[in-house]
């Protein structure tokens, strides 16, 4: 199986051979068609010039002085008529010159063997060592006609810059290897990290420390990952508790269930005793149907808002007929309601923020004493309706105030088991109110009272 590190290594390899191949055919083209009529032209201007010698010392031997001109990075030949040639400097690679060639060349013609030498993929022109691609000129030595073919000396003009480009050529090539082999080893090793650690999360390891210190598309790729563990680590810790919550608030009523169910099968317990128990047994099989139906409600909110069954309708008039709905619990405790609910249309789920309201409005009657009193009260503005519901009860400590819509978190557990609470009320509140893009603050203090404030957008 290729592993990433191999890919990358591969393709960058790849990338370079590819480019090299591109560059070479691209300055082999621009050679071809720009440089080869350039380089024609100045070869010609030199053999005109060793021509024009030749016509002002019509009587200087050829040997002497085309042995000079070769020393200067130039290979010839000369030819007379009948077809005997003489080599000067170094001799040609290939010697495949035809006779027709020759004769025109003696005969005064021009021959621009650079210029119209045959274009080929892989060789560049310039460094073909054949006597075809040359310059030939008519020259007169001694009174005697001759055919002169001249070419550069490449080996001898730039031998050494061409080992020296070669070695360059090699060496870069080397190093770009090495340093692809490294580079590609830091780039995937982030990666190699990454794979371990989802392996430790599907095996549910999720406590997860990725030391990537980059700042690049990986580095906040490993940073995202290790805020997705942390958060997976939460999200685990919150199930595990979430768990035991539940099967310590079934637990709890089902052995009270049992303990008393038990006791009423003695046939000597008093008539009053067994009405006592029959009334607990009554109160914690409420107490478990209410926990089973918060329950629901929390895993259909946790659907969001593929639940929501949105309309417009007056907020003041369903805070109303909630206050009527809980009318016998308050006026039991004698509190006073303080109203302030002026009409106001709000654009949501009714039958999920009723429950809203309910939970607060309840929970308000609950932990206020008798005598006390409740003030809800709603104000309209452009954008969004508040809704406020303040009691005189016992209040809320401020450290708890963090944690009350935390599902089953109990500020004080054991008055909370005296009333027969979840503490699942509040957590139901806030998913409501959340999927409504609201948002809930909560204001108290032990002794002195509560005050939520509910804002809602109106559309």
């Amino acid at each position: 199986m290729r592993t990433l590190y191999l890919r990358l290594f591969l393709t960058t390899l790849l990338v370079m051979i590819m480019s090299s191949l591109l560059a070479f055919f691209l300055s082999n083209a621009y050679y071809q068609f720009y440089l080869k009529p350039v380089n024609d032209a100045k070869l010609t201007k030199m053999a005109e010039d060793v021509k024009a010698f030749y016509d002002e010392n019509p009587e200087d031997p050829a040997g002497s002085y085309l042995t000079h001109v070769s020393n200067l990075g130039y290979q010839l030949y000369l030819v007379t008529d009948k077809n005997k040639g003489t080599f000067y400097g170094h001799a040609f690679r290939k010697n495949t010159l035809d006779r027709q060639t020759i004769q025109t060349v003696l005969s005064g013609g021009v021959y621009h063997g650079i210029r119209d030498y045959p274009s080929k993929i892989f060789i560049t022109g310039f460094f073909e060592n054949d006597l075809k691609n040359t310059i030939g000129l008519p020259v007169t030595i001694n009174k005697k006609p001759y055919a002169m073919f001249m070419r550069p000396d490449t080996e001898l003009q730039i031998g050494e810059l061409r080992i020296f480009l070669a070695v360059l050529l090699l060496l870069t090539f080397a190093i770009s290897v090495l340093l692809v082999v490294f580079s590609t080893r830091y780039l995937v090793a982030p990666i190699t990290k990454l794979t371990e650690a989802t392996k430790s999360i599907s095996s549910g390891k999720y406590n997860i420390q990725l030391n990537v210190k980059r700042r690049d598309e990986i580095g906040r790729l490993a940073s995202h990952f290790s805020q997705m563990a942390k958060s997976l680590d939460q999200l685990e810790a919150s199930r595990q508790e979430f768990v035991s919550n539940v099967s310590h608030e079934i637990q709890s009523p089902l052995a009270s269930i049992q303990g008393f169910s038990q006791t009423l099968q003695s046939r000597h317990l008093p008539e009053e005793e067994r009405q006592h128990y029959l009334t607990i047994i009554e109160q914690e099989s409420r107490r478990m149907s209410q926990l089973s139906k918060q329950l629901l409600t929390l895993a259909s909110l946790d659907k969001e808002e593929s639940l929501l069954d949105k309309k417009t309708y007056d907020l003041a008039a369903q805070l109303k007929q909630v206050i009527l709905m809980t009318e016998w619990h308050w006026r039991e405790k004698e509190l006073a309601i303080d109203l302030e609910l002026p009409e106001a249309f709000l654009y949501g789920d009714e039958n999920l923020l009723h429950q809203v309201w309910t939970n607060l409005i309840t929970n308000s009657i609950k932990y206020t004493e008798p005598g006390g009193t409740i003030s809800i009260s709603l104000k309209k503005q452009e954008d969004h309706c508040i809704v406020r519901i303040t009691d005189t009860g016992i209040g809320i400590s401020k450290k708890d105030q963090s944690f009350i819509f935390d599902r089953f978190y109990k500020a004080d557990k054991a008055r909370e088991r005296k009333q027969a609470s979840s503490g699942l009320g509040l957590a139901i509140v806030k998913k409501i109110i959340d999927l409504h893009d609201g948002k809930i603050d909560v204001q108290s203090e032990p002794g002195k009272g509560t005050a939520f404030q509910v804002t809602l957008p109106r559309r």
